[in-house]
C-alpha cells in the first residue's frame, strides 16, 4: 500500500503562484515500483482530468491548458513530487489529486488539496 499526502493548495489572485507538494509513503517496495506520479484535478461540475505526470525515468507530460505555465517534478529521494503552478487563472480553481501508478494505470490517489484562484 501506498499513501499520499498532498500540502500546498490554498486561495491565491489570478497571476499568482502556488506549489503543491505529495509524499508517498508506505511499503518500500511498493514505493520503489511506483513507475510514474501524477496530478489530477477535479472543478465542480467537470469530470477529473490529468494536469501532469513524471515517470520514474524523468518524463514529463502536461494538459495543453497549463503547458508553459505548471511545472511537474519529483524528489525520489524524498518520495515526493512537486506542481509548481505560475500565471494561475480562475480556471485552474478546482481539488487538486496526487495519484501513484505501480501497474498501468493510476493506483492510489491522495485525498486532494483545495486550490481556488480569484480575480
Amino acid at each position: 500500500q501506498v499513501q499520499l499526502v498532498e500540502s500546498g493548495g490554498g486561495l491565491v489572485q489570478a497571476g499568482g503562484s502556488l506549489r503543491l507538494s505529495c509524499v508517498a509513503s508506505g511499503a518500500s517496495g511498493t514505493i520503489f515500483r511506483i513507475n510514474a506520479m501524477g496530478w489530477y484535478r477535479q472543478a465542480p461540475g467537470k469530470q477529473r482530468e490529468l494536469v501532469a505526470a513524471v515517470t520514474s525515468g524523468g518524463s514529463t507530460n502536461y494538459a495543453d491548458s497549463v503547458k508553459g505555465r505548471f511545472t511537474i517534478s519529483r524528489d525520489n529521494a524524498k518520495n515526493t513530487v512537486y506542481l509548481q503552478m505560475n500565471s494561475l487563472k480562475l480556471e485552474d480553481t478546482a481539488v487538486y489529486y496526487c495519484a501513484a501508478r505501480v501497474t498501468h494505470i493510476y493506483d492510489y490517489w491522495g485525498q486532494g488539496t483545495q486550490v481556488t484562484v480569484s480575480s
